[in-house]
């Protein structure tokens, strides 16, 4: 997905699209300025959150795993 920001693509990729003919739209942006994260970025701040509030806490990478499935799975459908 491109969010024509140039620091989230690479050179090549730019000359491709130049190459391709291929213009961005110039002008304001999509979303909202105060809302300059993406949904997944939501999901992995509330993930990171969630594994942080863990009492205890994940020890090693075999428990990591476990409880961020565990807090995976139990992330309400309605977040938004």
């Amino acid at each position: 997905m491109d969010d024509n920001a140039p620091p989230h693509r690479a050179n090549i990729v730019d000359e491709c699209l130049r190459s391709e003919d291929i213009t961005h739209k110039i002008g304001s942006c999509a979303i909202k300025p105060h809302t300059h994260l993406n949904p997944i970025e939501h999901v992995w701040d509330m993930l990171g959150r969630r594994i942080a509030a863990r009492q205890p806490p994940p020890t090693c990478l075999p428990e990591l795993r476990r409880a961020l499935l565990d807090e995976w799975c139990n992330i309400p459908q309605d977040q938004n």
